[in-house]
């Protein structure tokens, strides 16, 4: 089957990346909670890989526009400033290890000043890699890999599909900064219900603290339609928490965690409330404003539901 280019899904901080796809899918399909439950992995062909790079750089250095590659290709070069790139789809890092490391080395080729790759990885990609394999991607500027941990709790991890465990997180997480690539994890308020919810705050304190990332994100869960989680609330099976919960979750996590040196954020368009901080300098700035809107509980502070998003 031909590989069909996926849609842009990126981290906030990816931005002004140019997106190169590897991938399209996810090969952990299973997260009762995510969207790429819906999709398969594709792979893409290395050739393929290489002929958009080919495009890229005729068109950066010459101003050529190569028939055949698809307008989003010129759109976002329009943009790019030729320091970053991210690559697609959900976990690009399971791209088959050799063809991986060509790439790299082909897109480093043809532009020499690009400072920083990217990608999505989910554990069991990083866990399938040594340490040597990740330092060798690493000298070919991949610096950093962003890592969905959603949770510490292993019953929660067992219950939304994660397939892995607590502890085969830290181990992915603490191999990554071995490497020296930056890592940078995302947890999930509400994820645990309302019955789950004291455990899956302490538990996911407690990873944060065991993979101490150099950055963290908390997201709120938001339900998409048709995944399983969403049908489960609609049996009944599952009980969303609040927005007020949710920044009770934020507080508990902040509070329980213990970083060297992370940046932590809640600026995920999902959230309610936004708040940022470098740790653990930041730590008690951080913990009074969230004190402090859940003393007033009042809901005009909180982002509207019309404005959440993924």
């Amino acid at each position: 089957m031909p590989f069909v280019r996926p849609e842009i899904l990126r981290p906030p901080s990816e931005h002004a990346s140019y997106y190169l796809p590897l991938t399209s899918g996810c090969s952990n399909n299973s997260c009762t909670f995510c969207g790429y439950c819906f999709t398969t992995l594709g792979l893409r062909d290395l050739e393929e890989v290489k002929q958009e790079i080919d495009a890229m750089s005729l068109y950066v250095n010459h101003g050529i526009w190569v028939q055949g590659h698809p307008e989003i290709v010129y759109a976002i070069l329009q943009d790019w400033d030729g320091r970053r790139v991210f690559l697609q789809d959900g976990d690009a890092l399971v791209y088959p290890y050799p063809k991986l490391l060509e790439a790299l080395q082909y897109l480093n080729k043809k532009f020499p000043d690009i400072e920083r790759i990217a990608s999505y990885a989910t554990p069991q990609d990083i866990l399938r890699r040594t340490v040597a394999e990740l330092k060798t991607l690493k000298e070919q500027k991949l610096g950093i890999l962003y890592m969905g941990v959603e949770s510490g709790d292993d019953e929660v991890l067992r219950r939304v599909k994660k397939n892995a465990s607590h502890d085969e997180m830290v181990e992915a997480g603490r191999k990554v900064k071995e490497a020296g690539i930056l890592l940078s994890v995302t947890v999930i308020l509400g994820l645990g219900g309302i019955k789950g919810s004291a455990r899956h705050v302490s538990e996911t304190a407690r990873i944060l603290t065991e993979t101490d990332p150099d950055y963290a994100g908390a997201l709120t869960l938001t339900l998409i339609p048709e995944t399983p989680i969403y049908k489960e609330l609609e049996r009944g099976e599952f009980e969303l928490i609040t927005p007020f919960d949710s920044l009770q979750e934020l507080k508990g996590m902040v509070e329980q965690s213990t970083f060297t040196n992370c940046f932590f954020s809640s600026m995920h368009a999902s959230n309610y409330f936004s708040i940022r901080g470098s740790m653990p300098k930041d730590k008690d700035k951080v913990l009074k404003q969230l004190n402090a809107i859940l003393s007033r509980k009042d809901p005009r502070l909180l982002r509207p539901e019309y404005m959440r998003g993924l």
